[in-house]
């Protein structure tokens, strides 16, 4: 019998790297999406907003390398719900009216975290 193209395993990985890699690069570094530098300036401040919207957009850039490395994939994947967990608390805290769905953004955050658990689920026991 011949194996699928991709796992499962792996499509789920390919969406998580599409998923950091646009809101990173395009939304944030490019600045395709404005919105995102609104919310950083409104909860950390306006003086280094610009800044600060670069470094968090280069930090999902270095999480895209790290899921594609392979190293270290449940404390990867971990890392990845904690992450959008406490961003997505702190917008929907500070910066609502400037989320994409406002207060539905927690639905979709809480989707995507359970789609990153359900993919530690998939992977053999490793030590985080």
């Amino acid at each position: 019998m011949m194996r699928p193209f991709l796992s499962l395993t792996d499509l789920l990985r390919y969406f998580f790297v599409l998923v950091w890699i646009v809101n990173g690069l395009f939304c944030k570094v490019l600045n395709f999406v404005p919105r995102h530098q609104l919310i950083v300036e409104r909860i950390l401040g306006s003086e280094y907003g610009f800044v600060l919207t670069k470094m968090i957009g280069v930090s999902e850039i270095l999480m895209t390398i790290w899921i594609l490395s392979g190293i270290r994939q449940r404390l990867c994947l971990f890392m990845q719900i904690g992450v959008v967990g406490l961003m997505n608390i702190i917008e929907f805290s500070l910066a609502p009216d400037l989320l994409l769905f406002g207060k539905l953004n927690l639905l979709f955050a809480g989707c995507f975290m359970m789609l990153v658990y359900f993919q530690i689920s998939l992977l053999p026991s490793d030590p985080i």
